[in-house]
């Protein structure tokens, strides 16, 4: 009896070993393609993703403010030769109080048609309206959904919608929905926080009882602001005209990210089987990744950097450049602040770092987010110091 007590109370141990030591869960990896120009880098980009990517979600059309859908041209043969299949993503503006259903649906069936001969996996709507219209676009999606078939219908869903109770009829007329945590929330809360991404992929799966995935930034955006502060554009893929007094810049920190995607595939929530990555990174995209840290992130490989600070000759005798230097294969985040040493009586920062004088001294600091790239190197200040070769501490 106690050779069995003994037996039984080591069966117990072992399988509480094996669920805290379980393999991490497998989550597939689908990449936006949201670019409106196909670039040579664009094509290359797709090439060297392909073997990680399970499918490209292409944005192909997007509504205009009266409601009418404006298809863009894709590069077909890239895509075919990248031997993924597509989801073709209609985006329909959610400032758009109304439409006309019958010809959106008309329009929709008809590109999807167009694109007969291709491997195409899905058709995705990317409507970011408000709550309020949540049963009117449930309608929408139900007539689509009919008119499909078999073709898979996916939706993107925002956190803003888990606490509206039409959520669950919205829910119900897509095969799949993607759940975007990022965001342009305000200046100060940036594009992306771990801990409400988490907090909504939780809440999320107990709202849903179809397969779902997470949509996960790989970029920055330039935010403008009017003299009182009011927000009045957002530039990240395409160039914005807005104007402004001020300006933000905002940053998907690759750590983050590679945390959260980490404590997913640990903990994953009920009914999350992907994540869609917003957007490919591409060599001509100033405000993406690279993507060498992109392909990292993705397979969660060490992101090792190798961030240094040196002083050069400036053009103005007696002063030095500052400049940050990344001599690692992937990006690192841009460090909080560059401490001078006592003997730097004046200086001054830029490209996202200002000047700060207390009685610790000199420093730099950071005011926008952002990273260095891989093998880059960008100058964020000057100085003037005595001893003429400052040396300059990092804190992160």
């Amino acid at each position: 009896m106690l050779h069995r007590s003994i037996r039984a109370l080591l069966c117990v141990c072992w399988l509480a070993f094996a669920a805290c030591d379980r393999a991490p869960a497998v989550l597939e990896n689908d990449a936006y393609i949201w670019q409106r120009q196909w670039t040579p880098q664009l094509v290359d980009a797709m090439r060297q993703s392909a073997m990680d990517v399970r499918d490209w979600r292409v944005l192909v059309a997007q509504t205009d403010a009266q409601g009418r859908l404006r298809s863009f041209s894709a590069d077909r043969a890239a895509l075919a030769s990248s031997g993924r299949p597509v989801i073709l993503v209609v985006r329909i503006d959610g400032q758009l109080a109304q439409w006309d259903e019958n010809a959106l649906l008309a329009q929709i069936l008809a590109l999807r048609q167009s694109w007969q001969g291709s491997p195409i996996a899905g058709i995705e709507i990317d409507h970011d309206c408000g709550t309020a219209r949540l049963p009117a676009y449930a309608h929408f999606l139900g007539r689509l959904k009919a008119g499909l078939g078999d073709l898979p219908l996916s939706i993107t869903a925002l956190p803003a919608w888990l606490e509206s109770p039409a959520l669950d009829g919205l829910l119900a007329q897509a095969d799949e929905a993607v759940l975007q945590v990022h965001a342009v929330q305000s200046p100060h809360a940036g594009l992306f926080d771990a801990a409400l991404a988490t907090d909504w992929a939780q809440r999320f799966s107990t709202r849903t009882h179809k397969p779902f995935r997470i949509a996960l930034p790989t970029y920055a955006s330039r935010v403008s602001f009017d003299a009182d502060g009011r927000q009045l554009g957002v530039e990240s893929e395409v160039p914005n005209l807005a104007g402004g007094v001020s300006f933000s810049e905002l940053a998907a920190s690759p750590e983050a990210v590679a945390g959260f995607v980490m404590a997913m595939k640990k903990r994953p929530p009920e009914h999350l089987v992907g994540l869609v990555w917003f957007r490919l990174p591409t060599g001509d995209d100033a405000r993406a990744w690279s993507l060498s840290t992109w392909h990292a992130v993705m397979r969660g490989l060490p992101l090792s950097s190798r961030l240094s600070v040196r002083a050069r000759p400036a053009a103005t005798a007696g002063a030095v450049d500052i400049l940050l230097s990344n001599d690692g294969d992937v990006d690192v985040s841009l460090p909080s602040t560059l401490s001078l040493p006592a003997d730097c009586k004046l200086a001054d920062g830029i490209n996202g770092y200002v000047l700060v004088s207390d009685r610790n001294g000199l420093r730099l600091q950071r005011r926008q987010d952002g990273w260095l790239h891989a093998h880059r190197e960008r100058a964020v200040g000057w100085a003037r110091c005595a001893g003429g070769d400052p040396r300059i501490d990092i804190q992160a």
